[in-house]
């Protein structure tokens, strides 16, 4: 046992017992009003019953996704390795891209992403987009017309932006936060897999299910373009020259043609009479010679992009009829008698407190 020296502070054990009876006279005070408790507590719950029925009704879409890469980092033989004596080197440049590890979530509630997402057509028959039905259903549409348009003007979000005013690009940037807020989600469930969790939560069924199918789609365009751009650039480039050495290359052999067709009937004393034809053949030549240059670097490069575009596979997509959010009759009950009788007792704690103090 170990010898402290006088005075020395020392830190008591916890006690439960020791607790009920240092609250032993607050309890008993409790108990005297338990009649007072338990029935504020039951006007809770019938308020938690009658708030049931207003709450608002949201939906739930979920989508599951996985990324793969067409062409595998170095790295991930040196991952497995190290996994065998329990270390993680996926975090250490295992996985790259815009669509790798964490990249996700953010790139998925980015502002662009949502942007362009939330500008796309809902599908109805005025042609309104997913930013015009979010703030319907929303009851933002109404109130910002009220605010702001005092001529009795109409507020809509169209797909084209070039005419946007500066009133419209804040109103549909306050839209994109609300729903990076509350209403889109991103998780990996496990840390060890490769899958993600798209979800997104709205009022209306049909702009939860397609809000989360485009963000997903908007994102891994995104994700391809950048990953491939220097690729795809190559191959626009060389498929350009060797579409112009094709017709040019056309046109060097009608000409040869040509050439040797006049031939037949040139006096044979001539000695450059062939000289033409000879040039024009040689053209047609190196011309040949490039172009199967050229067409081979094209194959070389289109069978470099095709190893190094990536897939984003979906594996569960959203469904109609989506997960309905309710505030159960039941469960508004018992968080109405649950929080009436603690706000109950927290007032009543609070009265006895300046009753001991005076």
């Amino acid at each position: 046992m170990e010898n402290y020296p006088p005075n020395y502070p020392q830190e008591e054990n916890f006690s439960f017992k020791k607790l009920l009876i240092e609250r032993k006279s607050e309890i008993v005070y409790l108990w005297k009003h338990k009649w007072m408790i338990i029935g504020i507590g039951l006007i809770g719950g019938v308020l938690g019953l009658i708030l049931s029925f207003f709450w608002p009704i949201t939906y739930t879409a979920r989508l599951t996704f996985v990324v793969e890469d067409a062409k595998p980092s170095g790295g991930s033989l040196v991952s497995a390795l190290a996994g065998q004596f329990g270390f993680d080197l996926s975090s250490l440049g295992g996985a790259s891209g815009v669509l790798a590890g964490d990249n996700v979530e953010q790139l998925l509630r980015s502002n662009t992403i949502l942007k362009s997402t939330l500008l796309t057509s809902y599908g109805d028959a005025q042609h309104h987009t997913l930013a015009d039905i979010y703030a319907t259903k929303n009851k933002l549409k109404e109130a910002w017309e009220k605010k702001y348009l005092k001529d009795g003007s109409t507020l809509s979000f169209p797909s084209n932006t070039l005419n946007y005013t500066r009133l419209q690009d804040s109103l549909l940037q306050d839209i994109e936060k609300r729903i990076q807020k509350d209403g889109l989600s991103i998780a990996k469930p496990d840390k060890k897999l490769s899958f993600f969790e798209l979800t997104t939560t709205m009022k209306d069924e049909r702009l939860a299910q397609l809000l989360c199918i485009r963000v997903l789609n908007q994102g891994a365009d995104f994700y391809i373009r950048t990953k491939t751009k220097r690729l795809k650039t190559n191959v626009d480039r060389l498929q350009t020259r060797a579409d112009s050495l094709t017709d040019l290359l056309n046109l060097k052999t009608y000409q040869a043609s040509s050439s040797n067709k006049n031939l037949l009937d040139v006096n044979p004393a001539y000695p450059t009479a062939k000289v033409g034809t000879e040039v024009k053949e040689r053209d047609k030549l190196v011309l040949s010679t490039i172009y199967s240059e050229v067409v081979k670097n094209l194959e070389i490069s289109k069978t470099m992009l095709m190893q190094e575009t990536p897939t984003v596979q979906i594996v569960d997509q959203p469904e109609l009829p989506l997960q309905k959010n309710r505030l159960k009759w039941w469960k508004g009950i018992i968080y109405g008698v649950f929080f009436g009788a603690l706000i109950t007792s927290i007032y009543l704690l609070f009265g006895f407190k300046k009753i001991e103090k005076n």
